[in-house]
């Protein structure tokens, strides 16, 4: 049988048009007036269609049509909502902050999965919902940016629970055609595709795009009739499959990204892979430069390093994609012939040990090599892969692997609640939105009055307890429960007490149970008569995590339990939706991974802008963040072999602060009934927190840091047909061919080797060079303090300048400030120089004397 496929469309009067321009830009999700727009024309099609205004507009009646157009405070809305839309697109000036002219590049922002609101289901956790918060700040400070990722036609599962509480997973399919996503098609209305290599075969991908504000969201599809079903299920499910469907999805991410982005006549210059998923892009991009502009493999190497930023997010080996050899040779034998290099070469590429035949290809490795901006998602986290991938750059001290920290925020207005947003209005100015990283902005959250900053939480908090309460009898109904189990769920919660929440992954290291390891006394705490406390989780354990899914049937097992059953409730299917509901009401945001294994950690930043105040693991981001005023740490940010140990010390440390300090502050109260000591500490929260944990801080610093810099060194190295590329590449491969006849023949202090305190030492050294020039190469002593076993502790350098000749060397010289006492030690290090070298510690090029 043959079908004709066909889309219909909604039909809206001219009066209503605008609405199918909002509908289709994903900025309504972070507008809250968009939001309460699209609520008013039909609050029962808004939920139940998953808050997709694309399609409520496809499902509204005529009657409803007709009524709307005779409502003149509707119709008033929806003309100002639509002005501030208008005008928003309209501001196309270039991001211009902190930089001597607007950025007039674009970057392409590459990640395996966006969390941009609850009617695009393309997200599985943090990853994605931080993808989707940094486009979504990037729009709002005008960086350039291009985004790509893949169109999921199932997403991630969503989740349900069986009666005896595990995680059962289903996959409804994504019908794009009613959400906020368009096909992109070429000027005689057919698709634009692209192809890809898999195993000899060509695969067509097409291009659709999501608009999230003024950021393109370009999403490749491979469930095209033409592809074989084998091919059409590449873009099926995100994180689905074995190791050979990861190997593909990434294929068609990284190259075929590449391609559509070329297809579709975007030349961005700087390239951003979040995560390891696409690095394949950089293969791709060092082809096209090899075939296009007539460049050597060495040539389009240094553009394509020099131009590319890289973010990885996973802080355990285990938990980076890695791929056989086999599979290697399955897929990429033919691409390493194409572009001229062996296969061996193009294998050791993705390796710490490039001639290591059993090491398997590794993504993050192949990102690091051909990214000269890498950077870990907390302070904290960039130390931890520093650590992790010192085998990269064997020739480099730990402190000195070019990993550096850049902390991940999150886009506040997309989490506030429209209660807090209104007091924010109030009481802070439309800044906090428009320039939430402005700390002068939220120092006026101290004057907001305590009785409307305490009378606004405990609204957020009884719609949560009656959002919990309706999801609750929704999954007792659907189980088959007893009658009697559905009323008293109806009753569930104490809307007043104090409610602590936790949300997340449920991967084992974040420890979902930890909370329940000494049962009486969790019992004597959650069931005080006069301090009740209560404990709402929500989270999806891996399809293939079973241990993670045996956390949530202890949870649920637990909240069945008669002394439980007014205190602890589990949501299932958590998404954005619920994470709203949770992050905007709950008076404490717990968190409890095993340190240091949480690489940043993002909802507790959502919970605190709403004013939830923090009970954590000083790991990730809170080490950052934390202070006495503004939440309590979980320990002291001590490390134990021993897990069991580290297990008891930190439940502990959480049943001592909730005795002793935390319940304690939230219900002493004045005679005016409110607890001003919590709500000093809200204040602070929102004081100290807002304005360094927000995306728009963030994307700026990758702006200030990577992006501009990144863009510049790529302008030049492509100017009069890449000649700067090709000087490069050939200084760099003389330079590798004389490096080892570089040799340190003295080294010695100028002066006393004892200096005092504040003063400077002398050093002098002599380097033979051979071949190579004094201007070729940067010298400089390293030092610091020296350890019992002789090792210099620290890594400070001071640069040393050529001042002369002695023999057949050069000597060097310099001064080191000596700003504390004690023994120290100074080494001499030697590293490549060159103008046009993103990142000299990159290049692993390094001479120690």
């Amino acid at each position: 049988m043959r079908i004709l496929p066909f889309t219909v469309k909604p039909m809206l009067p001219d009066r209503l048009k605008p609405l199918e321009k909002l509908a289709q830009n994903v900025w309504f999700s972070w507008n809250p007036e968009a939001l309460s727009l699209f609520q008013q024309m039909s609050r029962d099609l808004w939920d139940s269609t998953g808050h997709n205004p694309v399609k409520m507009l496809g499902l509204l009646s005529q009657e409803r049509v007709e009524e709307l157009l005779a409502d003149e405070g509707f119709l008033d809305l929806m003309d100002r909502v639509y002005r501030q839309f208008d005008r928003y697109m309209s501001n196309t000036a270039g991001y211009s902050y902190h930089l001597e002219k607007p950025a007039d590049f674009k970057v392409a922002y590459f990640s395996a999965e966006y969390g941009l609101t609850e009617c695009l289901p393309l997200y599985s956790g943090g990853l994605g919902i931080l993808s989707g918060d940094h486009l979504k700040s990037a729009s709002d400070i005008r960086v350039p940016l291009i985004a790509v990722g893949l169109l999921y036609k199932e997403g991630y599962f969503r989740q349900y629970l069986s009666p005896d509480g595990w995680q059962q997973e289903r996959y409804p399919d994504n019908d794009f055609h009613t959400m906020p996503i368009e096909q992109c098609r070429d000027e005689k209305g057919q698709p634009i595709g692209v192809h890809v290599t898999l195993e000899n075969r060509n695969v067509l991908v097409n291009i659709w795009k999501i608009q999230v504000g003024r950021v393109p969201l370009y999403l490749l599809d491979t469930n095209c009739p033409e592809n074989s079903q084998e091919d059409r299920e590449i873009t099926g499910k995100l994180y689905g499959g074995d190791r050979q469907m990861r190997i593909r999805q990434e294929i068609v991410l990284g190259i075929g990204g590449v391609r559509a982005l070329g297809r579709l006549g975007l030349r961005p210059a700087v390239f951003h892979m979040n995560e390891g998923h696409s690095a394949f892009a950089v293969f791709e991009r060092i082809r096209k430069l090899m075939k296009d502009r007539n460049l050597t493999f060495e040539a389009a190497t240094e553009f394509v390093t020099a131009s590319s930023v890289f973010t990885t997010h996973t802080p355990v080996p285990a938990g980076n994609d890695t791929f056989s050899n086999e599979l290697m040779q399955k897929y990429f034998s033919c691409f390493a012939d194409e572009i001229g290099i062996p296969f061996t070469h193009l294998l050791g590429l993705g390796r710490s040990n490039s001639s290591n035949r059993e090491e398997p290809f590794c993504m993050t490795i192949l990102a690091l090599r051909f990214a000269a901006w890498c950077n870990g998602v907390s302070e904290l986290h960039s130390h931890v892969s520093r650590a992790m991938w010192t085998s990269v750059w064997p020739e480099l001290s730990v402190d000195d692997i070019p990993i550096s920290g850049l902390t991940n925020g999150v886009h506040i207005p997309s989490w506030i609640s429209m209660e807090m947003a209104g007091l924010y209005n109030r009481y802070l100015g439309p800044r906090w939105s428009e320039d939430p990283d402005n700390e002068k902005v939220w120092e006026r959250a101290l004057h907001i009055p305590d009785t409307e900053l305490w009378r606004t939480h405990e609204r957020r908090r009884e719609r949560l307890v009656a959002f919990a309460r309706n999801r609750l009898v929704a999954q007792l109904q659907r189980t088959g429960a007893p009658r009697t189990e559905i009323d008293l769920a109806r009753g569930i919660l104490n809307p007043r007490a104090l409610t602590i929440g936790f949300a997340r992954r449920f991967a084992t290291y974040k420890r979902g149970v930890l909370l329940f390891r000494d049962l009486e006394r969790v019992n004597k705490i959650l069931n005080s008569t006069d301090f009740p406390v209560q404990v709402i989780f929500a989270g999806k354990a891996h399809p293939a995590d079973n241990q993670g899914k045996e956390f949530i049937k202890r949870i649920i097992q637990l909240e069945r339990m008669p002394e439980f059953r007014q205190r602890i409730v589990f949501i299932e299917d958590y998404d954005i939706h619920v994470a709203r509901y949770l992050v905007q009401g709950v008076d404490i945001w717990l968190n409890n991974p095993r340190r240091p294994l949480e690489a940043c950690g993002t909802s507790g930043m959502k919970a605190a802008a709403n004013g939830a105040l923090n009970l954590s693991v000083l790991d990730g981001w809170w080490c950052e963040a934390y202070q006495p005023t503004n939440g309590w740490a979980i320990g002291s940010g001590d490390e134990y072999e021993d897990e069991t140990y580290q297990d008891e010390v930190d439940s502990n440390s959480v049943y001592s602060l909730l005795e002793k300090e935390i319940v304690p502050l939230f219900y002493t109260r004045g005679a005016d009934g409110l607890p001003r000591g919590w709500l000093e500490k809200m204040k602070s929260c929102l004081k100290t927190i807002c304005p360094v944990f927000n995306t728009h801080r963030m994307v700026e610093d990758y702006m200030d840091r990577f992006y501009y810099n990144a863009a510049q060194i790529a302008l030049r190295l492509k100017a009069h047909e890449y000649a700067q590329a090709k000087e490069l590449a050939a200084w760099k491969g003389k330079l590798l061919a004389a490096w080892n006849d570089i040799r340190v023949a003295d080294l010695s202090t100028i002066g006393d080797s004892e200096v005092a305190v504040k003063g400077k030492l002398g050093l002098r050294t002599v380097l033979e060079l051979g071949s190579v020039k004094p201007d070729e190469i940067s010298v400089e002593a390293y030092y610091g303090r020296l350890d019992a076993e002789g090792k210099i502790i620290g890594n400070t350098v001071a640069p040393l300048a050529a001042t002369g000749h002695h023999g057949k060397g050069t000597i060097f010289e310099g001064e080191l400030p000596c700003v504390d006492t004690g023994r120290f030690g100074a080494a001499i290090r030697v590293l490549p120089r060159h103008g046009l070298l993103a990142n000299s510690l990159h290049s692993g090029i390094i001479k120690w004397g």
